[in-house]
Parts: structure tokens; C-alpha cells; sequence
């Protein structure tokens, strides 16, 4: 049982649900980062088109088996025990931790996950919108390992199918607008009130085809600026940048808020037993 007492768990709700709020705001940028591509649509090579089919179906074998995206965990694991200073045998034993080794070892992975994605961004943009086949299904497989990584660290396993879902609905809350993320938000609390089944919670994914769509809106820009060589290069690198430090956070909190209401909810139970009614 974690030693966080119920005030302490309240208080850190708090703090994602003042998140939660925040993400109502679309940034300027992010509105307009969509119409290039729209413009540019008509002369995008068909290969680029093709790849983003192949993602779309890659997506789904994720869903359903993991396929090449699983990630280990037991350098996760490690990472876990340098932090806590405490041997951990399997996903079972991190959900024990304080929530503070968590956030830690959240925000070493994410460090060094967004410098992986910003020198991927940079090499890519040496060659323009063609290096794009090569740049986009990268940073999703990065995007993928990332928030399983993040699932590890707060005790849930993504080997599980239903966890999964809630991994591709992190990624499709970090790229959706106003309205998706109030509708993520809401889809997600199934997961966290625990009131469907496995399978309720598969068919809530109708969408789940969204996020390749949303990639390839986000990449307007990129492909806007890559027609100037130097521009691909720092473009690339802050298009990259910026998309896994967005994806992290709405992993770290969105799992970090699971958590929380999981030690609530054991409190919760476990009050009627330490004060039996007379």
C-alpha cells in the first residue's frame, strides 16, 4: 500500500484536472500549422500518401498484438530502482512506489526521448519532403515506445490489449483539437472508473485513425519549409521536439491521474475497515 495519504492525492488530482483545463486552449500555431498541408496536398508525392496507409495498418496490428512496437521493460524496471533505491522484479511491484519516483523517472525518460526525436527531426530535414517516409513512421514508432514506457513507470503493463487502447488514446489526445480532447477526456473515464469491459473500451477506437490523419496535417508545415534546405533542418528538429515533449506530458499526467485515482479509490475501501461502524 502506497504511503500517500488521501489530502496529498487530492491535492496532485487537483493538479491534472487544473491540466486538464488548460489543454482547452489551441494555440494559434496549431490552427493554422493544418492549412499548408491542405494546400500542399495536390503535389505530396502518392509514396508519402502510401505510407500513411501503411501506418494506418500498423496502427491497428499494434492495437491488437503490439506487433514491432513492444517495448522491454526491463530498462524501464532499472530505471525504476535507481530512483527508489529498491529492487523491482516486474510491472506488479510499480505500482507499490511513491508517486514522486514516478514523476521522476517520467521526466529522465521524456529528456532524453525529446533529444532522440529533435536530432531525428534535424537528419530527416536534410532531404526535404521526401525523407518524410522515412521521418513519419519513426516518430510514431518513438511516440509509441515512449508513452508504453510511461505505462511501465506507473505500474501498467502494455502487453495487455486494453492498455494499448488507452496508449493510442494518449497519442490521440496530445495531436486533437478542442473538441477531441473534451472527448478523449471523457472516453477515458471508463478506464479510469473502471465501468466497461475490455472489449466496450475496444470499440470506443472507432477514431483511432485520426492520429496517422493528425500526424500528417502536423507535418504541413514541416513540408511548407522543407522546400528550403536549411529551414527542413530546424523545422524538422522543432517539429519534432515539440510533438514528443506534447505526447509525454498527456502520457505522464493522463497515466499519473489512473494512478492516483487507483490509491483513492484503495483508500476509499479500506476506511469502512479501519473504522467499522458500531
Amino acid at each position: 500500500m502506497s504511503s500517500e495519504q488521501m489530502e496529498i492525492l487530492q491535492d496532485e488530482l487537483k493538479k491534472i484536472k487544473k491540466w486538464e483545463k488548460d489543454q482547452s486552449g489551441l494555440w494559434f500555431w496549431e490552427r493554422i500549422g493544418r492549412l499548408p498541408f491542405k494546400l500542399l496536398d495536390k503535389i505530396t508525392p502518392k509514396f508519402i500518401h502510401k505510407k500513411i496507409g501503411v501506418l494506418l495498418d500498423e496502427l491497428g496490428n499494434y492495437i491488437s498484438t503490439g506487433g514491432k512496437y513492444l517495448t522491454s521493460e526491463k530498462q524501464i524496471l532499472r530505471a525504476l530502482e535507481k530512483q527508489a533505491g529498491t529492487p523491482l522484479e516486474s510491472i506488479a511491484d510499480v505500482e507499490k512506489l511513491p508517486l514522486e519516483v514516478m514523476e521522476r523517472t517520467s521526466q529522465e525518460l521524456a529528456e532524453n526521448r525529446i533529444k532522440l526525436a529533435t536530432v531525428q527531426g534535424a537528419t530527416t530535414g536534410i532531404g526535404g519532403i521526401f525523407t518524410l517516409a522515412i521521418d513519419i513512421p519513426a516518430l510514431l514508432g518513438l511516440s509509441l515506445k515512449t508513452l508504453q514506457e510511461i505505462a511501465i513507470i506507473h505500474g501498467y503493463d502494455p502487453n495487455e490489449k486494453s492498455e494499448r487502447v488507452f496508449i493510442v488514446k494518449c497519442l490521440q489526445f496530445s495531436s486533437a483539437d478542442i473538441v477531441g480532447k473534451k472527448a478523449i477526456l471523457n472516453e477515458l473515464s471508463h478506464f479510469y472508473n473502471r465501468e466497461t469491459e475490455s472489449k466496450e473500451m475496444l470499440s470506443q477506437l472507432q477514431g483511432w485513425r485520426e492520429v496517422i490523419y493528425t500526424y500528417r496535417d502536423q507535418y504541413g508545415w514541416k513540408k511548407f519549409f522543407q522546400m528550403i534546405p536549411i529551414a527542413g533542418i530546424l523545422f524538422g528538429a522543432f517539429n519534432n521536439r515539440s510533438m514528443l515533449q506534447d505526447i509525454s506530458e498527456a502520457g505522464t499526467m493522463l497515466y499519473r491521474k489512473r494512478r492516483i485515482m487507483e490509491r483513492i479509490r484503495q483508500l476509499e475501501n479500506e476506511a469502512p475497515l479501519l473504522h467499522p461502524s458500531e
